[in-house]
């Protein structure tokens, strides 16, 4: 079956379950998603967003640019201001 008839029979049920296989890095059954299976899943979700979802409710969303593009901060600057969140896979 080719990519684009595959995204055609999914079903929103199945893109819940492959955005929550991804998100949590394992199968509904326990099993830990390869890289390969992770990566493909992720390109399933997107592809089925793409042709299902207005571009608001479509994964990686940003309602509006990134603000470090129009103000570069120093990284000190950055430290003192900001977060940053490091995600390792499960």
């Amino acid at each position: 079956m080719e990519f684009d008839q595959l995204i055609k029979t999914m079903t929103p049920e199945t893109v819940a379950n492959l955005r929550r296989a991804v998100e949590l890095g394992k199968w509904p059954d326990g099993r830990k998603l390869t890289p390969e299976q992770r990566e493909s899943s992720l390109q399933a979700v997107i592809a089925w967003e793409r042709h299902h979802l207005p571009e608001s409710e479509r994964t990686g969303y940003m309602a509006q640019a990134c603000s470090s593009h129009k103000n570069a901060t120093s990284s000190e600057e950055r430290k003192d201001n900001e977060t940053i969140l490091r995600f390792r896979d499960a």
